[in-house]
């Protein structure tokens, strides 16, 4: 049901002439003059300063940095450039596009994990631009410099595309990883030129600042030509007239199969990677039934599938042999896919920075486009389709990581002693933490303190997992033939590939043998039951620090540090159709324990009896705030409900009052916790509104009711959740 239609102007582009300093060889590979924020971004970048531009989507952010970077190229001979890009996919396309420019002696090449060894000796021998990701910047650079000293030699750019990506735990990661690269450009005697590339967000350059650790100019004008954008908010509809609604797959895969029914190319972008396989599915299945055949036009696409894969299905939808194509967020950044008409949203991707990305994969050059946002049983969804001000009214987020998180510092700078050892001199590079952090690290036997610095004591280098899924990744096999069918990361597999589970891959589903997590590997057989599976977990607290505290009456906010033990204990299988429980299946899976941040708020007992709440349903009233508060989290910071989690209680074992706990669900903390205690009361506002906004009696997915909850949503009382919130917001 269409509830909200925003119709976004055309936009006329401003062009300048060519800066004096651009070669002509380079003029005449583009043809044309350049938008006025490209060139001025470009001039700052050739004059030397570090330089981010953060403009909209197809505003040919590209050409910013190809300008300085490719006419350094081709006036120095021993000069080269690195590019850094947070997808594989990315870096192939700026691969091709660099090719089809045609320039002499620029020698473009990617260094990733699909890079084969002979490839690899080539690119460090030979390579001009080195295209790669910050994952083997870390991994296979980094730690073998020595080997790079050619390449490190001539460094004069380094390019960091789609900045806005580095959030959270990663993006403290790569803000240490790019420290270190400083440092060891330095031993080079070569000092690069920063250019970051970003999305429209909030504040870039205090974002480059902390990715970099360096300043930087700033180019937010955006001067390119902009197609008129129809930007529609969909509803799916109830099924009864207080029930469950239709899902947003459903929903998605229905108007997915009718765009490829119209020969409209459509880009549908899916939250998972079962999710993009089921839409894919569904969408095929629709359309084969109306013509026999057509359904061969949709496929889907996400991490996980094998590199020739990958680039076979980019192929065939940049060239027409595909019409629609459902994919996780994969395909969200850079990769210009020229020829698309619609994206459709299944689902509000987390952070505005990720809708206006994922919109501007249509209508490139110019065109008009259409972007429809599908909302899934969800409290924040719900709200936004509801509140179309809340997303085309409000600036986009700041970008928000911590790179002082001392679980990330500690191991980072371990790397970075392995890389060379650490001086004095660096400490500042590194945060004002860096010397409480190296003292421990040296009482730990991790490092060993000498004269000359600080020095890694092991052969082995230090094992450090930039994207914080705690290991390598899971290797999903076929049991009879022994065949990779693709990759989980280990922070999902006890709840994606248990024993039993249901695994999706490229429309054919599988059910789990085996997980062997000693082995890295889950082995799995090609079946289609008509069931599904949903595991269950259990999930503990323990408050190992208060960092503050605002007392309000019977009402106390806290911010602190936790530590969460959490455990898959079964799985449900349930009817596919019908969502009928078979049965409950006991798993025998490790406790795995997170030491992060939490914001949690206690009530005194007398108030929520005078409130008139009986005690035999603060369970359920506190269960049903603590969902809809993760759901609404996402819209005060840069984070999705899948960053965080939660846990309520009647009385709490360190409080021994009610209390409910919002926690980051990463080690130390992203950012998003501290948030939420900055901003609670637009927080909680927002959330208690959409309790009462929501139609049902009882609580939905729409309101209070989680696709991750661990309890199956028992129990749940969503009337007493909105006037325990009301009850919250009075005092704070």
């Amino acid at each position: 049901m269409l509830l909200h239609t925003e119709t976004l102007p055309r936009r006329a582009g401003t062009n300048v002439p060519w800066p004096d300093w651009v070669p002509e060889p380079l003029r005449t590979a583009f043809g044309f003059e350049p938008w006025r924020h490209q060139a001025e971004a470009a001039t700052a970048a050739w004059q030397g300063a570090h330089t981010v531009v953060a403009t909209g989507t197809g505003s040919g952010k590209s050409l910013a940095y190809q300008l300085p970077a490719l006419a350094r190229l081709l006036t120095d001979q021993r000069a080269t450039v690195l590019y850094i890009a947070p997808t594989k996919a990315l870096a192939a396309d700026q691969l091709r596009s660099l090719r089809e420019l045609g320039l002499p002696n620029v020698y473009p090449a990617t260094y990733d994990g699909d890079t084969s060894r002979e490839e690899r000796d080539w690119v460090r021998q030979h390579a001009r631009v080195v295209l790669t990701n910050p994952d083997m910047l870390h991994h296979g650079i980094l730690p073998a410099h020595g080997a790079w000293s050619r390449f490190l030699r001539g460094l004069a750019y380094v390019v960091v595309d789609e900045s806005h990506a580095y959030r959270g735990i990663f993006g403290s990661h790569v803000a240490h990883v790019l420290r270190r690269l400083r440092r060891v450009t330095a031993r080079y005697r070569t000092t690069p030129t920063f250019i970051l590339a970003s999305a429209t967000s909030g504040d870039p350059g205090a974002s480059a600042l902390r990715l970099t650790g360096a300043p930087a100019q700033v180019f937010t004008d955006d001067a390119s030509p902009r197609g008129e954008i129809t930007f529609r908010l969909w509803e799916p509809p109830l099924l009864t007239e207080d029930g469950p609604r239709r899902s947003a797959l459903s929903e998605t895969a229905t108007l997915l199969a009718d765009k490829v029914a119209q020969g409209v190319p459509t880009l549908a972008f899916v939250r998972s990677r079962k999710g993009a396989e089921l839409v894919a599915t569904m969408a095929r299945h629709h359309l084969d039934l109306a013509v026999p055949g057509l359904g061969a036009q949709v496929a889907a696409y996400r991490s996980g599938y094998l590199r020739e894969d990958r680039r076979a299905l980019e192929r065939d939808l940049i060239d027409g042999r595909l019409t629609g194509l459902a994919s996780t967020n994969a395909l969200e950044l850079g990769v210009d896919l020229t020829g698309l008409d619609a994206v459709l949203m299944c689902g509000y991707p987390g952070t505005l920075a990720s809708l206006w990305q994922q919109a501007g994969r249509a209508g490139r050059a110019g065109r008009s486009a259409s972007c429809t946002l599908i909302a899934r049983d969800d409290p924040l969804d719900t709200y936004l389709v509801h509140h179309p001000e809340a997303l085309f009214g409000r600036p986009v987020e700041a970008t928000v990581f911590d790179p002082a998180n001392p679980h990330v510092l500690a191991p980072q700078l371990c790397c970075a002693a392995a890389d060379l050892p650490l001086t004095e001199a660096d400490l500042e590079l590194f945060g004002p933490t860096t010397r409480e952090v190296l003292d421990a690290l040296v009482s730990a036997g991790m490092l060993r303190k000498r004269p000359q610095g600080w020095y890694w004591t092991e052969r082995n280098r230090p094992d450090v997992d930039l994207r914080g899924a705690g290991g390598g990744p899971i290797a999903v096999v076929e049991s009879s033939t022994g065949r990779l069918l693709g990759t989980v990361d280990t922070g999902s597999a006890h709840q994606q590939v248990h024993d039993g589970a249901v695994y999706l891959h490229r429309g054919t589903t599988y059910v789990v043998d085996k997980l062997d997590l000693a082995d890295n590997s889950a082995l799995v057989h090609a079946e289609d039951p008509d069931w599904s599976t949903h595991p269950r977990d259990v999930t503990s607290m323990v408050i190992l620090k208060v960092r503050e505290s605002r007392p309000a009456g019977p009402i106390t906010l806290s911010l602190g540090e936790v530590e969460v033990t959490n455990q898959v204990v079964s799985y449900q299988r349930r009817k596919l159709m019908s969502g009928e429980l078979i049965d409950t299946v006991q798993l025998d899976l490790p406790e795995r324990v997170l030491r992060t941040v939490a914001v949690w708020w206690t009530i005194d007992p007398d108030a929520l009896d005078d409130l008139g709440i009986p005690e035999l349903e603060w369970p359920g009233a506190l269960h049903a705030a603590e969902h809809a508060a993760i759901g609404l989290l996402p819209l005060i910071a840069t984070c999705d409900r899948w960053d965080i989690g939660g846990l309520s209680t009647a009385a709490h074992a360190d409080t021994g009052l009610p209390t409910i706990f919002v926690y980051d669900g990463h080690p130390g903390g992203a950012g998003f916790a501290e948030r939420a205690y900055n901003t609670a009361a637009t927080w909680l506002t927002a959330t208690r509104d959409a309790i009462r906004a929501c139609r049902c009696e009882h609580g939905c997915p729409s309101c209070v009711q989680s696709p991750k909850c661990g309890n199956g949503n028992n129990p749940l009382n969503k009337p007493e959740a909105a006037r325990l919130l009301s009850l919250v917001l009075r005092h704070i």
